[in-house]
């Protein structure tokens, strides 16, 4: 399961989703859908999406992984959850085809959204990249549009070690006739897209081509297109880097509408406005106290960190206090060099194979004159974190998603 043991549970193939969705009578036809990748952003992107679509009347499905909490985060209609009963009969019901085809846990999970987005006759499901886009499981479905967010370093392992190697998987999600939006312009990669679009006749968007987008203070945005019409947006999405990820948003919209999807602007600032209530997202630059302040963020890679860290830079405090674990096949050297050396750290682990030893992490760290000290279990490092700052101070807790996933009462 690659969730907790990386790399060696990853299948480089289709053929099982393809078999497991034939066995179920090719539920993934049986709605619209929009396919959302990227290195950082599909999440939010996924989530402002379907509350935008939910938001404008429309019954919405949305598959996203991993799982903070609860395995049944990943399948959500109108932000309700599936239910677990749902879960227990699709895998008594689909157990032959499990002994005879052997799909791996990520394969079989996609095929249950497909099914429950199905049986519940959903009007459109935004379903999200679970890693590249080639081979990714997902990639069985036919969308409306293809959204891809950006490009950067993560998982070399399995998608390349180039970021062309890396946007040659992502660009596998874009298939014939099939538009697709491109978040931002990057000069290294842009090339990958162009080709693949125009050998399938694919209509490409970049979306920083056509919404210029200010980030005037938490979650306040102004758009101006092209044409100079000018909008402002109010996300509770909080960060400045959803600038990104909005411009990307509101090019998917206006595909949407062109293919009959109805969406007022009403509804596109209603819904990205209650994102966070409507479909129930946790971890993206949320705020779990507010004297000390302390925030929580699932970014993982160097790109995401990077962004993490320019958003703590914004903030106002006297001493920063960081609650930092990290799983092992992350570019652990490149990240600690990002880390700002005034914080202090307490060093933790989450409770699954991939994460480094916190002591191995400590040590690491101290290479790069970060300096704190080893606190094994999540909950434990923030409590000591709390006791050792004042109310003026801020506690970060992140460095990988399975720190987040571990923070009671999240």
């Amino acid at each position: 399961m690659y969730q907790r043991v990386g790399a060696v549970a990853y299948r480089e193939d289709l053929t099982n989703t393809i078999l497991l969705c034939e066995a179920l009578g090719n539920p993934q036809h049986r709605f619209k859908s929009i396919h959302v990748a990227g290195t950082n952003g599909k999440g939010s992107s996924s989530h402002m999406l379907a509350a935008v679509l939910q938001t404008a009347g429309y019954k919405t499905g949305l598959y996203t992984s991993p799982h903070l909490k609860e395995f049944t985060e990943r399948i959500k209609i109108n932000g309700q959850e599936v239910s677990q009963e749902f879960v227990i009969d699709f895998v008594n019901r689909i157990k032959p085809s499990i002994e005879k085809i052997l799909p791996s846990f990520f394969e079989i999970t996609v095929a249950m959204a497909f099914d429950y987005f199905a049986q519940q006759k959903v009007d459109v499901a935004v379903i999200e990249v679970g890693l590249g886009g080639r081979l990714d499981s997902t990639n069985v479905i036919t969308p409306l549009v293809s959204l891809i967010t950006n490009i950067s370093w993560d998982h070399k392992e399995i998608l390349g070690d180039t970021l062309l190697k890396i946007a040659y998987e992502k660009a596998g999600i874009i298939k014939s006739g099939i538009p697709v939006v491109i978040s931002e312009r990057q000069s290294e990669v842009d090339f990958v897209f162009d080709k693949k679009a125009a050998d399938v006749s694919s209509k490409i968007i970049y979306a920083s081509d056509h919404y210029k987008v200010i980030d005037r203070s938490d979650g306040d945005f102004l758009v101006e297109t092209k044409k100079s019409i000018k909008a402002s947006y109010n996300l509770d999405l909080k960060g400045s880097y959803q600038k990104k990820n909005l411009a990307g948003l509101l090019a998917t919209v206006a595909i949407l509408r062109d293919k009959g999807i109805a969406i007022s602007d009403e509804s596109l600032k209603m819904g990205l406005s209650s994102t966070i209530l409507l479909t129930g997202l946790k971890g993206r630059w949320q705020k779990l106290s507010i004297k000390p302040l302390i925030v929580c963020d699932t970014g993982h890679n160097e790109a995401g960190i990077q962004e993490v860290l320019l958003q703590i830079l914004k903030q106002q405090f006297s001493k920063l206090y960081i609650v930092w674990g990290m799983v092992k096949d992350k570019d652990i050297t490149n990240i600690l060099k990002l880390l700002p050396k005034e914080a202090f750290y307490f060093f933790c682990q989450a409770k699954i194979p991939r994460a480094i030893p916190a002591h191995e992490l400590a040590v690491k760290a101290d290479e790069f004159g970060l300096s704190g000290i080893v606190v094994n279990d999540v909950n434990d490092a923030i409590t000591k974190a709390k006791e050792m700052s004042s109310e003026s101070d801020m506690i970060f807790i992140g460095g990988s998603t399975f720190v987040v996933a571990e923070i009671e009462g999240l």
